[in-house]
């Protein structure tokens, strides 16, 4: 897996940016609709890579070669989730209409004062989660993010929620494994991304789509040390204000024997990355990570 995600510059100023949350606080979800269609066409115009990426993963995903209307679509699709975190983030819940596969999962672990790592990737909306307080069980969330990730679009969302600073815990400090542990044993889930990495990461090798990239170990480490349940989730978009979230377990406990570390870590490596692929085949317009997936920069350890 390649890093280069890191080097894309993050689009759009923040005036811009405050100005379509203006348009969008004003004129309400239905009417800003309307404005993906000239956003999804200035993005199909002017960003060559992320065009060609596109191309690179529908090909794979669709099983035959895209057209220019595939990657519209997608574009699109992508340009519709990031609205729709400004209503969520609103917590304007009842404009959308989630359909939830095996809630029962968490449900059950918050009653039990259980907590989990909740372990999604960049597959449709992770903001989604959101709507969960329409569950009949309040479940706390906290997501592990860098700090300076999609910073100035963080930074426009957060004005509309200050609170959501307070469900942040910035990954790469110090502290970092004992807040994560200290949320978990206090019910919490809390989330994070295994499909990208850093350079610091240790990686190890996949398949995915039926080619060799390599993921991060960071996901499958911190769930072994930590001793805790891994929950598998996608919030899948669907067009229009449909959306389908997906639980799934992927273990009650990750164990790694020392004496085979690495094969361990890869083998629950891998079935994240199966998991993965089984979802972006039902929804491959989904995908939101526009850069060449499968490049090898990066040095597996």
């Amino acid at each position: 897996m390649s890093v280069s995600w890191k080097k894309q510059r993050e689009r759009g100023s923040t005036g811009a940016l405050r100005l379509i949350l203006w348009i969008a606080l004003n004129l309400g979800r239905r009417s800003t609709r309307l404005l993906l269609y000239p956003i999804t066409l200035y993005f199909l115009l002017t960003t060559s890579t992320q065009r060609k990426a596109s191309r690179q993963f529908l090909a794979l995903a669709l099983d035959r070669k895209p057209h220019l209307g595939d990657v519209a679509r997608h574009f699109h699709t992508f340009a519709a989730t990031i609205l729709d975190r400004v209503f969520l983030l609103e917590e304007d819940k009842d404009a959308f209409d989630v359909n939830y596969h095996h809630p029962e999962l968490v449900v059950e672990m918050a009653k039990q004062g259980r907590g989990c790592i909740l372990l999604g990737s960049h597959l449709g909306s992770f903001e989604i989660l959101r709507s969960m307080a329409k569950l009949e069980h309040q479940i706390p969330v906290k997501i592990l993010m860098y700090p300076k990730q999609n910073e100035r679009i963080t930074q426009a969302f957060a004005t509309l929620n200050p609170a959501m600073a307070n469900t942040v815990i910035p990954l790469g400090r110090t502290d970092t494994l004992i807040r994560v542990s200290e949320e978990i044993s206090q019910g919490a889930l809390v989330g994070m991304l295994g499909d990208r990495t850093e350079e610091q990461d240790k990686l190890t090798h996949c398949t995915f789509f039926g080619q060799q990239t390599s993921f991060s170990q960071g996901p499958m480490l911190l769930a072994s040390v930590l001793k805790a349940p891994v929950i598998l989730f996608y919030g899948l978009y669907r067009g229009g204000n449909r959306y389908d979230i997906y639980f799934e377990l992927l273990a009650e406990q990750v164990t790694v024997d020392r004496k085979q570390r690495a094969r361990d870590i890869q083998q629950w490596t891998q079935r994240y990355a199966a998991r993965l692929e089984h979802y972006a085949r039902m929804a491959p317009y989904n995908w939101f990570n526009f850069y060449d997936f499968w490049n090898e920069d990066d040095t597996v350890s």
